[in-house]
């Protein structure tokens, strides 16, 4: 078994596609629009479905802002140096809501940053 993808409701697809494969660095891999059942999906990740686990983006037509609730935490993405991916992502216009630094209690360099509609983006530094 291995989780295929997460699903998250965006309120703009084309704002949150760009938001992913510019300033995050995945790629588009496939979109759907359903127009009879009032919604599209576009499919963003690092590497192909068949072995790697993607994020759905869901636009529901006419639905441009949704509460993120107390329930969902964040996404998590490996990175070379973090704070040299908050630099590029800051400079794209991307909003950084924790710079690059020890993860309290350990020795893990981690930081933050958050895409158009509120959603958290956990970066872990990995050697």
């Amino acid at each position: 078994m291995r989780i295929l993808h997460t699903m998250i409701r965006v309120g703009d697809l084309q704002r949150s596609i760009y938001f992913y494969t510019e300033l995050m660095g995945m790629k588009l891999l496939r979109t759907s629009d359903r127009p009879e059942q009032k919604y599209s999906l576009a499919f963003v990740g690092y590497g192909d479905e068949t072995s790697e686990s993607v994020l759905e983006l869901t636009y529901n037509h006419g639905v441009d802002h949704y509460d993120l609730g107390a329930g969902f935490g964040h996404i998590a993405i490996a990175v070379d140096n973090a704070a040299a991916a908050c630099e590029r992502i800051r400079a794209a216009g991307g909003t950084i809501t924790r710079e690059a630094g020890p993860v309290k209690g350990g020795t893990s360099v981690i930081a933050f940053v958050q895409d158009p509609d509120g959603y958290k983006i956990e970066l872990i530094e990995r050697s």
